[in-house]
């Protein structure tokens, strides 16, 4: 990457940059579904939500939070929920600056864990995680297909 990429807190103005970098990766747009996530991470520690940009336009974003003891999780781990790097950025490091830059603002925080749920089969980002030094942890993701329940 030549230009400098500034890395910052995420507000409520970064919603319309969102919205459009989540269009372009999943090809529609998702405002109602942004609108809430960027609603709720106002309420997060500060520094849990970042954007990327370049040359003050929106390049990317990840969005993170500590946990209140959900499942369990104590409440000086970390979670990463969601990073979103605009395709035209991506494979630039833009996801690492902003992991990197989320890693430093809990560790300053006291955050001692990071947590991320990551598809089985999505190679790429399992390889992304592991070169952050991520590794399996000790809970295990269980779900319940209701598609395949029969009716009772």
């Amino acid at each position: 990457m030549e230009k400098k990429v500034k890395i910052r807190g995420l507000t409520i103005k970064d919603l319309p940059a969102i919205i459009e970098i989540d269009r372009k990766v999943l090809g529609e747009p998702r405002p109602e579904y942004w609108k809430r996530k960027i609603e709720v991470s106002e309420f997060r520690p500060p520094l849990a939500s970042l954007v990327a940009e370049v040359e003050g336009k929106v390049i990317g974003f990840i969005l993170g939070d500590v946990s209140g003891w959900e499942f369990g999780v104590p409440d000086n781990t970390g979670m990463i929920e969601t990073v979103g790097v605009d395709p035209a950025f991506q494979r630039q490091g833009i996801a690492r600056l902003l992991s990197e830059e989320l890693i430093r603002s809990f560790k300053l925080n006291g955050v001692q864990k990071i947590n991320t749920l990551v598809e089985w089969d999505d190679w790429d980002l399992l390889q992304f995680f592991h070169t952050m030094g991520f590794k399996r942890g000790r809970r295990v993701n269980l779900e319940l297909d209701l598609t395949e329940q029969p009716e009772k």
